[in-house]
């Protein structure tokens, strides 16, 4: 099933995705009919506490950028409130001169957990997302920290929808597309961590709340957005996110509706 978050009137809701309409979720609304997919706005999917991310999670990533394979995985946050839907636009900073593409695969948390094991997992995910680990890279370099390199309003597109049906996230095909030219293509079978391993791995750390994000690294490939640009995170079975690329001109515009 795909579950969209989406705005209709003065409700925001989530729905599941027919055709060409949604269904609303929320029974409280009254909405039983469904809705065209042309009377709502799709909105993120996800409104999530925490966003954590598996860095250096693909062999071949780590080495184009020159990193050494990891020991255990080696996690970082994004702020909430780098999240946008599809189709908002990417806004490229000022401050940097190098905005890169990372194509994600998004692990979307359906209830509490915490010292999860790695077999229970799976009854814990609520689904899957396509999702963009965008990242200013000479930031990065400067900072030798992630939290502005990674931290940009914007940084974390996501969507368009919750995928629930998925039974073997470590084998999907994932890709990024520029202007139609292909920039990443791999597979989740090359993880380092795999999808549970990282999910458990995480838990022990930190409580993981229902909508709860966890990012599980990008294949190689990674490479620079420009103004003007359109960016596809494409992932088997998952869906297809698309979005503008935009500079921030910081002229007090009104931000994406989240």
């Amino acid at each position: 099933m795909r579950i969209v978050r989406v705005q209709y009137r003065e409700h925001t809701f989530y729905a599941s995705l027919a055709e060409n309409a949604v269904v609303c979720l929320n029974k409280a609304l009254g909405l039983a009919q469904p809705i065209p997919l042309e009377e709502v706005i799709v909105l993120p999917p996800v409104m999530p506490t925490k966003i954590v991310c598996a860095a250096v999670n693909y062999r071949a990533h780590g080495a184009e950028l020159g990193h050494t394979v990891p020991d255990e995985p080696r996690i970082f946050l994004k702020p909430p409130s780098s999240i946008i839907g599809p189709g908002h636009p990417i806004l490229l900073p000022p401050s940097s001169t190098r905005v890169d593409h990372e194509c994600e695969l998004a692990v979307v948390i359906g209830k509490t957990g915490r010292h999860l094991d790695p077999a229970d997992v799976r009854e814990y995910v609520f689904g899957y997302a396509c999702a963009n680990d965008v990242t200013a890279r000479d930031l990065q370099k400067i900072d030798g920290i992630f939290g502005r390199a990674k931290g940009f309003d914007t940084f974390c597109p996501i969507g368009p929808w919750i995928e629930t049906q998925i039974e073997e996230p470590d084998a999907l095909t994932i890709r990024t597309l520029v202007n139609g030219q292909v920039r990443q293509n791999g597979t989740t079978a090359d993880m380092i961590f795999k999808t549970f391993e990282l999910v458990s791995f995480i838990s022990k750390i930190m409580t993981l709340n229902p909508g709860d994000v966890i990012l599980t690294g990008t294949p190689e490939g990674v490479g620079p957005l420009h103004a003007g640009d359109e960016v596809r995170i494409e992932i088997e079975g998952v869906g297809l996110l698309i979005n503008p690329v935009l500079s921030d001109t910081d002229d007090g515009r009104e931000k994406p509706v989240q």
